[in-house]
């Protein structure tokens, strides 16, 4: 047998996988699971966006495009970032990806030699740490507290930054906390990391479901910036395998050159289909959705709180909640195999996230309808008196 690469050693599990696959055998046996588990929208693309697909498809429109993706999909996320999130981007900025996956995989081949540090928060996103293995570098997780909102501030870069310390990588908001950056820390840490002359990756992925105040991307800080963002979260096409890069002006060249090479193009049916999802009709319809996401958020804190699930920070965006499960065990890996096998709730233990608080903390989902979180904390309550 040949042997494998290093890098598949060196690559982290993701624990919600596994969770799902065991979710869905119960489900074949039988038993109602109620999934809080997997980050994926239960809605999807909206019927407009379906049928110009179909349109895109039947007018043979599905062959190879431009690397960098057709201008006109990357002029209309331009326009939404001026209009959504107050930054003026050139099209000649966006690069069409497939998904997010494929934007940061883009950008960590472009900016991570191998031997390069890469820091990022504990806890954040597992795959993040893959795609900067993958590129050769070495990812640092730095411990973030919940006063710091989980997220990485100035202090660290001062404290942490070292010989090999190339960038970061930051998501505002973030999974698996739902919380953002607040503004003033995150024009700190930037500024840390540039007179390092260092590169900062901001996953923007969840930027379009946020509760609070306009939400503002990082763009409008430092126009340098590499942004990632997709259409599977806010616009609900997972499986349609679309995202986007934001790039500085000195990187749009290398950028496409990689994606020339390493995907040749995004789905061009899919791109085709997106530039529906700028359309008002359909962005009214997305924010309709949004409402209907912060709907259940706010109505899962106060029961969580009731049922001593501590949340530390209040999540102002995405779909996830990021609760305290010490009040009622000491491992959050087998209070989520008791939870599932038991009530049938799925939720996600720390331990994906970062070994910080991976015995302490549960990740839920509310990806789901209303009526199924009713039944699941119901379920909870059951399963917590027991």
């Amino acid at each position: 047998m040949p042997r494998l690469a290093k890098r598949i050693e060196q690559v982290m599990p993701f624990y919600a996988v596994e969770l799902f696959k065991q979710a869905v055998a119960l489900n074949a046996q039988g038993r109602d699971i109620i999934s809080l588990g997997i980050g994926e929208p239960d809605f999807t693309a909206p019927p407009q966006v379906v049928e110009t697909l179909n349109r895109a498809a039947q007018a043979g429109l599905s062959g190879y495009t431009s690397p960098a993706g057709i201008m006109p999909l990357r002029a209309a996320i331009a326009d939404y970032y001026a209009a959504q999130f107050g930054a003026t981007v050139s099209p000649d900025r966006v690069i069409i990806t497939s998904g997010a996956s494929g934007a940061l995989l883009l950008a960590c081949m472009t900016l991570v030699n191998p031997g390069d540090e890469v820091l990022m928060p504990d806890p954040s996103y597992p795959a993040n740490q893959n795609f900067v293995t993958a590129a050769g570098g070495i990812p640092r997780l730095i411990p973030a507290s919940a006063e710091q909102r989980f997220q990485l501030d100035a202090a660290d870069i001062r404290e942490h930054w070292g010989p090999a310390t190339r960038g970061v990588l930051i998501a505002s908001p973030s999974n698996p906390t739902g919380a953002s950056i607040d503004r003033e820390a995150l024009r700190a840490l930037v500024a840390e990391v540039k007179q390092r002359d260092g590169f900062v990756i901001m996953d923007e992925i969840y930027l379009g479901l946020y509760y609070e105040d306009q939400p503002e991307s990082a763009l409008t800080l430092d126009d340098s910036i590499v942004i990632i963002n997709s259409f599977s979260k806010y616009f609900h096409m997972t499986g349609w395998r679309l995202g986007w890069l934001i790039v500085p002006p000195h990187l749009e060249a290398p950028v496409e050159k990689l994606a020339a090479s390493l995907a040749i193009c995004a789905p061009s049916l899919a791109q085709h289909a997106a530039l529906t999802c700028f359309e008002p009709e359909v962005l009214r319809l997305y924010e309709t959705r949004r409402l209907s996401f912060k709907q259940r958020r706010d109505y899962l804190l106060p029961e969580f709180e009731r049922l001593g699930l501590r949340v530390p920070v209040v999540p102002d965006g995405a779909f996830y909640i990021y609760a305290d499960i010490t009040e009622h065990s000491a491992d959050s890996r087998d209070f989520s195999h008791r939870l599932l096998h038991e009530a049938g709730v799925a939720a996600v233990p720390g331990m994906d996230f970062g070994p910080a608080h991976a015995t302490s903390m549960l990740r839920f989902s509310y990806a789901t309808g209303l009526d199924r979180l009713e039944e699941a904390i119901a379920r909870m309550g059951r399963f917590l008196q027991g």
